[in-house]
């Protein structure tokens, strides 16, 4: 639950947002809407001292030195997967194409490995989309793989500064947020309150309503 992990680290300590951020895998935005979130739903805070992924002495070395990374007790070990791409979900598996062509496109210095790796498959695919080979190339469309859920922004952001330090060239600054500050504030505090909405409806037994209203519905 890492909004309310991050709400009760806004409201409890003096961490940084960078601090907070890193420690709850969000955006830097994310943690900022959340401190300034001045709508009526707000989210309930989990305290992470009591679920035992962090301790006060951990807390007070972030606070006392601002660049200080905040390191997560080590929990039970969970089962990972050692061969093989990463899971998707099967719903998600017909937008890899479109994603491995985006990477292509916008970041030739990724090797097929890698891209494989990030996606979740295999370098014959990576090969076949290169060189346009693939049997359903025709309808292969570009898109951000972050976009569609493929990857988060850190992973990709952590695998392009790698290839491009590899490369020997200069890593590309993401400005797609720039003067989008306030749509995401927006989207992210409406989510919050439909979310507060819906469990208020859950306890009632009424069904939660959806955030926007289809107008030819009847």
């Amino acid at each position: 639950m890492p909004h309310a992990t991050a709400s009760w680290l806004v409201d409890n300590t003096a961490l940084s947002f960078e601090q907070i951020a890193e420690f709850c895998g969000l955006h830097i935005l994310e943690v900022q809407a959340i401190a300034d979130d001045t709508a009526s739903a707000k989210l309930t805070g989990r305290d992470p001292v009591r679920a035992h992924e962090l301790t006060m002495e951990e807390i007070e070395k972030g606070q006392d030195d601002p660049s200080y990374r905040l390191k997560m007790l080590k929990g039970p070990e969970q089962v990972r997967r050692t061969k093989g791409p990463r899971y998707t979900p099967v719903s998600k598996r017909q937008d890899k194409p479109d994603g491995i062509a985006w990477i292509i496109r916008n970041h030739p210095e990724i090797s097929d490995g890698a891209i494989g790796k990030l996606i979740g498959t295999t370098r014959t695919t990576i090969a076949a989309i290169r060189d346009r080979t693939h049997w359903n190339i025709g309808n292969i469309t570009p898109k951000d793989p972050v976009t569609l859920g493929l990857c988060s922004q850190r992973e990709l952001d952590a695998l392009v500064a790698k290839a491009a330090k590899a490369a020997g060239i200069e890593a590309p600054t993401d400005t797609r947020l720039e003067g989008d500050r306030e749509a995401l504030l927006t989207q992210l505090r409406a989510e919050r309150e439909q979310a507060a909405r819906d469990a208020e409806l859950g306890e009632a037994g009424e069904a939660p309503k959806p955030l926007f209203e289809d107008p030819f519905r009847r």
